[in-house]
């Protein structure tokens, strides 16, 4: 990788409703199950922050949180200064790739149209700078000649571009990013991280959960590593530190020789059962 952190945020303190995302001693779950607990957290405008964490640790809830689609069972959330889920036309939120149905039938300048959908509303059809928009997200990500395709017939790594272009379309202030790079080769997550490095730059803000931990710590400007809570939060380097892995890692470090190695599975998620069952009663 050759993307360097840039320089930290300046130190003043900005109030709840100026952060991009601000958690106060939150709590959320899916029925009977707490997935998130005690958890604070504020987001400069502008940050790219990788959030960290073993298999069911809450990084896919408290993006669902700040996204709106799971509500805190206690605490404050404050998204771009308003309620989660009351701005979404300025947030773009991109799920895991396990969780899409790749056989729907729709080709890939339609998944990232659907970017511009919270900004049409229900009467408005797709005009003519909403196609522009598109041909220019996909052209971002070099996905442009595949505008045509079913979005089943691309690779993994193709894929996130797409969903990636779809967030770029939605010229959102705040991008959601769930395991962005997870199983792309490494000129993908280049790619990748630095189009996201681009929007960050440009005053995005830039969340996403990974376990990539030489990724997180190389290319991001600040970490959160989480297990329930928050269990460290600063520049982006803690996401190798020994001391912090072994507390938010915990049973899934396994030393050799020494060394500390995280045991853990990108493709399992243990909250996916759980939030299945949430959605498909109706939560």
């Amino acid at each position: 990788m050759t993307f360097a952190p840039a320089a930290p945020a300046d130190t003043h303190v900005l109030s709840a409703a100026a952060m991009a995302v601000a958690l106060s001693d939150v709590a959320a779950g899916y029925h009977d199950r707490v997935a998130l607990e005690d958890v604070s957290l504020d987001v400069r405008p502008g940050s790219l922050l990788a959030i960290v964490g073993p298999n069911g640790a809450g990084k896919s809830t408290l993006l669902k949180v700040i996204a709106g689609l799971v509500p805190a069972w206690s605490g404050s959330v404050s998204v771009l200064g308003a309620a989660p889920g009351s701005a979404a036309e300025r947030i773009a939120y991109v799920p895991q790739a396990e969780l899409v149905d790749w056989h729907f039938p729709i080709t890939v300048s339609g998944v990232v149209m659907m970017g511009r959908y919270p900004r049409l509303g229900l009467a408005r059809r797709p005009g003519k700078a909403d196609r522009e928009a598109v041909r220019e997200a996909l052209a971002s990500v070099g996905m442009l000649e595949h505008a045509d395709r079913q979005i089943g017939a691309l690779s993994g790594g193709q894929r996130r571009r797409v969903f990636l272009a779809r967030a770029v379309a939605a010229d959102a202030e705040l991008f959601l990013l769930d395991e962005p790079v997870t199983g792309v080769d490494a000129a993908t997550q280049e790619d990748i991280m630095g189009i996201l490095a681009a929007n960050a730059s440009a005053g995005r803000t830039i969340i996403a959960t990974t376990h990539d931990l030489a990724c997180a710590a190389q290319c991001f400007r600040r970490v959160v590593a989480i297990n329930r809570t928050i269990v460290a939060d600063g520049p982006a380097e803690i996401a190798l530190d020994p001391d912090i892995l072994a507390r938010a890692y915990s049973g899934h470090l396994l030393v050799l020789g020494g060394n500390r190695v995280v045991l853990d599975d990108a493709h399992h998620h243990d909250e996916s059962a759980s939030e299945r069952h949430f959605h498909d009663n109706g939560g």
